[in-house]
């Protein structure tokens, strides 16, 4: 047996272990085998991590930094970051059965969002206002909140520590970034390019661990100011329950169960090709797949017979190979409660078109074909349950007002992909859908120009986007007195 790699937690500028040197195993979703081992940290370690922040924070010496050289900082993590990309995507890729060519890509592009915040970092203003009192100068500052707790999943973990990550440390904030208990290891390596970009110590801290005490300490703990949370809606209850200890600010994104609407007069061969990324890409282990497609009656079956043939020539394998368009999902877990579901949906009178078991050739890993089932009925449990794998869920309709309903009767609402050639109706059913982000006629394009978040039970809170790093500061409000007379007699109303 191969020896397992070992990682360190990064705490204050130093690579250390468990504070009782606990640890867990790291698998490879490809293999089902350990590959690594990560530090379990205790109570004890996350407070000590949060105190090096808040020093780092109001001693050390990213207090005294100016916007203009936190820009520097984050410009020098971006070209560490392209350059690395090949190395990050492996590790990635290994510690959670994403395919190579997407995380080493992934890992290469993410540089331009800390770039752009480098941009933002010394953009960020006050206002002057026009107060209605003589002789009073009045203006407002931009001024960071303190520690900033980041809890990033496994899922695409690079991605969103940049758009934690970027606006945090551009506004002049500290970083303690929870790593997921599932794939913890490429959020251990990127540790290494903040050490070589020269980031002082202190002001970004790697800790690894569970909920609990991890995640707990974390996010209840009296000098966070911030918590932004990326993951599922029960430990999202945890993380605002443990807010109540602290008054910190936070913010959620909690994932979705996105729409991904076909109109009849849609170009069909973009449609299906959208909806294959948006399903089938990663897996299905993104929070904006598009797992609920609605197809208007009239081109359903020429858009299934399409789907149906691409999808049964998916290949599916080792993600370390180039030829591998689908992986294996990240966890075992993921693996039963999707057949639970998949198996439950039958048994309310669903079809398989195709997929819905383990794939016959692979006899190790958490491979599961790419799954398509059609749903006669919206109240199917599957219709509005995130699985966070290759399963699509198909549903048909008549007209633009019966799609609208279907599509917002959910509790999440993330995202939504809407395929039209009509401009008009492109635009009333992008407003008239209740998610945060919306694709028309594209699926899954990001930007760090463009905000990201959603509404209902998908959380609340935006990332990416300029205003994002407003997000992570809070105004102050300075009042001048300008006349040379001295103050008024406070007993005396005029």
């Amino acid at each position: 047996m191969t020896e397992l790699v070992r990682y360190r937690m990064l705490i204050d500028g130093a690579w250390v272990d468990a504070g009782d040197g606990g640890t867990f195993e790291s698998m490879n979703p490809a293999t089902g085998e350990p590959w690594a081992i990560i530090p379990e940290a205790t109570a004890a370690d996350v407070d000590r991590t949060v105190q090096a922040a808040h020093r780092a924070f109001t001693e050390g010496p990213w207090s005294r930094t100016t916007p203009t050289e936190r820009g520097r900082y984050l410009r020098r993590l971006a070209d560490l970051l392209a350059d690395r990309s090949e190395q990050l995507g492996r590790t990635e890729t290994v510690d959670t059965g994403k395919m190579l060519k997407e995380t080493r890509w992934q890992a290469k592009y993410i540089a331009d969002f800390f770039h752009f915040y480098a941009g933002c970092a010394d953009k960020v203003h006050g206002e002057t206002l026009p107060i209605d009192k003589p002789d009073l100068c009045v203006f407002t500052a931009r001024e960071p909140l303190g520690v900033v707790a980041a809890v990033v999943p496994w899922n695409s973990q690079l991605f969103l520590v940049a758009v934690k990550l970027g606006p945090a440390l551009a506004a002049g904030n500290t970083v303690v970034l929870k790593a997921s208990e599932h794939a913890s290891a490429a959020m251990l390596e990127f540790g290494r390019l903040i050490e070589e970009a020269d980031i002082p110590p202190g002001v970004v801290n790697i800790v690894t661990g569970h909920g609990d005490p991890c995640g707990r300490v974390l996010t209840s703990h009296p000098l966070v100011a911030r918590v932004s949370f990326t993951g599922g809606p029960e430990s999202a209850r945890h993380v605002l329950r443990n807010s109540a200890e602290n008054f910190a600010q936070v913010s959620l994104e909690l994932g979705g169960k996105s729409p991904f609407v076909v109109f009849e007069d849609a170009d069909l061969e973009s449609a299906v090709n959208g909806s294959i990324a948006g399903i089938f890409g990663a897996s299905g282990q993104s929070c904006v797949a598009g797992s609920r497609l609605y197809l208007q009656e009239r081109i359903a079956d020429r858009f299934l017979d399409d789907m149906l043939s691409r999808a049964r020539q998916i290949v599916i394998g080792d993600p370390l190979e180039e030829a591998t368009q689908m992986g294996p999902l990240a966890t075992t877990a993921q693996l039963d409660r999707i057949e639970k579901e998949v198996a439950g949906a039958v048994e309310e009178g669903g079809t398989v078109l195709h997929g819905g078991q383990r794939p016959a050739a692979l006899n190790r890993g958490w491979y599961y074909e790419p799954t398509i089932v059609e749903c006669p009925r919206q109240e199917m449990r599957i219709v509005d349950t995130e699985l966070f794998g290759p399963v699509l869920s198909v549903l048909r309709f008549q007209d633009e007002a019966e799609v609208v309903d279907l599509a917002n009767d959910t509790r999440h609402g993330l995202a939504a992909g809407i395929f039209t050639r009509d401009s008009a109706r492109s635009l009333r059913v992008a407003k008239a859908v209740r998610a945060g982000i919306v694709w028309v006629n594209t699926y899954r394009a990001v930007s760090p120009i463009a905000e990201f978040g959603g509404f209902k039970g998908s959380g609340y809170g935006r990332e990416s986007g300029f205003q994002a790093i407003y997000d992570y500061t809070r105004p102050k409000t300075i009042w001048m007195n300008m006349s040379s007379e001295p103050m008024a007699n406070p007993f005396v109303m005029r």
